[in-house]
C-alpha cells in the first residue's frame, strides 16, 4: 500500500492539479451536508492563511442525490458554482483551491482519498451518526490525519478528539482547517490512535446495542433546507 505522501501525488497527478496538501469531503449533495458552508470556511481559511495558496487544495467527493426533484438538481448546480468562484479568484497554474468531483465513486476510489488527505471535513447541518468520519478514521492506519466534525453531527458525541466545530462559523472553521494543517505528527498520533480505538470497538453490531445519541439541535432551521429534507 503506498504512503500517505505517495498516494496524495499519485492523486493530484491523476487530477491533473499540484498541491502539497490535500483535504477530503465525501456526501450525497444534499442541504443537510453543510458543503456550501464548508466551501466558504476554505475561501474564508485561505483569506486568513495566504501562506497556505498554491498548497492546500480541497477536494469534495458530491454524488448527486435527488436530481429528480428541481430544487436538489438546482442545490447541485448552485455547489458547482460556489466551487468555481471561488476558484476563479484564487487558483493559479496547476493549482485550484477546490476539486469538486460529481460522481458516485466506490469504497475503493474513496478510501484512497481519505489515506491521502491531511484533513476530512465533515460539516453537517443536521446529521445522524455520519459514517464518513468514521471510514476515515478507520482508513488511517498510520495514524496521520486530522478529522474537522460538526458538533450538529451524531459522531460528534463519541468522536471527541476530533476538531469540533459550528459549521455555520466560517471563521471557526477557518481556524480549524489551519489548526489541523499545523498540527505535528505526534498529536496526529495521538488523537487519531484514540478515536480509531473507538471506532474499532464501536462497530456497526456493537452500536445497535448501545443507547442512541441525540445530536445538537441545528440553531438555524432553513424552511427551504427542511422543506427539501422531508422531499419523497
Amino acid at each position: 500500500m503506498r504512503s500517505s505522501g505517495e498516494e496524495r501525488a499519485a492523486l493530484c497527478e491523476e487530477l491533473g492539479i499540484e498541491a502539497s496538501l490535500l483535504g477530503v469531503g465525501v456526501d450525497r449533495v444534499d442541504y443537510t451536508k453543510g458543503i456550501l458552508e464548508r466551501f466558504r470556511g476554505i475561501e474564508r481559511f485561505l483569506e486568513n492563511y495566504p501562506a497556505y495558496l498554491q498548497r492546500f487544495s480541497f477536494v469534495q467527493i458530491g454524488a448527486p442525490s435527488r436530481t429528480d426533484i428541481p430544487r436538489y438538481k438546482q442545490f447541485l448546480e448552485e455547489v458547482g458554482v460556489e466551487a468555481n468562484r471561488i476558484n476563479a479568484r484564487f487558483e493559479s497554474g496547476r493549482w485550484k483551491p477546490i476539486v469538486f468531483l460529481q460522481r458516485h465513486h466506490s469504497h475503493e476510489e474513496i478510501a484512497r482519498f481519505y489515506r491521502a488527505a491531511s484533513v476530512c471535513l465533515v460539516t453537517s447541518l443536521h446529521d445522524g451518526m455520519n459514517l464518513v468520519a468514521k471510514e476515515f478514521i478507520a482508513s488511517r492506519e498510520d495514524n496521520r490525519g486530522v478529522l474537522i466534525l460538526s458538533s450538529f453531527a451524531g459522531a460528534a458525541q463519541e468522536l471527541r478528539d476530533a476538531l469540533l466545530v459550528n459549521p455555520y462559523d466560517v471563521d471557526q472553521l477557518a481556524r480549524s482547517i489551519h489548526q489541523a494543517l499545523e498540527m505535528n505528527e505526534e498529536e496526529q498520533g495521538e488523537m487519531m490512535s484514540r478515536m480509531r480505538k473507538i471506532v474499532l470497538e464501536n462497530n456497526v453490531l456493537s452500536l445497535g446495542r448501545q443507547p442512541h445519541f441525540r445530536p445538537q439541535r441545528n440553531p438555524r432551521p432553513e424552511p427551504e433546507r427542511q422543506e427539501a429534507m422531508h422531499a419523497p
